[in-house]
């Protein structure tokens, strides 16, 4: 009587290779909130006007022209309703700016818990 051989079996590994959990991907996330510095401010996005242009309407209380850097073109992909923090240009700021950074909405969940955005709610109502 001859034994067989058995297979080897590979294996693969799971996609997300960090090992964490979704609920602890999600605080993670959170611990790391960027918020915005001295001439940024909080916007929410209204309208896409292609070539990586959209109008944004800042918590200042100023509607914006505004872009995506080259530099953050591929990985900044930004829809209606987003919020992001906006860097007025130093030339026509009140009409102008840049996108730098969108908020996912497990970070603008906490951003409203924690009081950062009680603007906001004024600012919905019109």
């Amino acid at each position: 009587m001859a034994f067989k051989k058995k297979k080897k079996v590979f294996k693969r590994p799971a996609r997300k290779s960090d090992g964490l959990t979704d609920e602890e991907r999600v605080a993670q996330e959170i611990r790391r909130i960027k918020l915005p510095k001295a001439p940024e401010t909080f916007g929410i996005v209204e309208q896409r006007l292609g070539g990586s242009r959209m109008t944004v309407r800042c918590l200042d209380g100023k509607q914006r022209m505004c872009r995506i850097p080259g530099r953050m073109k591929r990985r900044l992909w930004v829809r209606e309703g987003d919020f992001v923090i906006v860097e007025p240009w130093e030339l026509g700021g009140d009409k102008k700016g840049d996108i730098i950074f969108k908020y996912r909405p497990s970070q603008v969940s906490f951003l409203k818990r924690k009081g950062y955005l009680k603007q906001l709610d004024d600012f919905e109502e019109f």
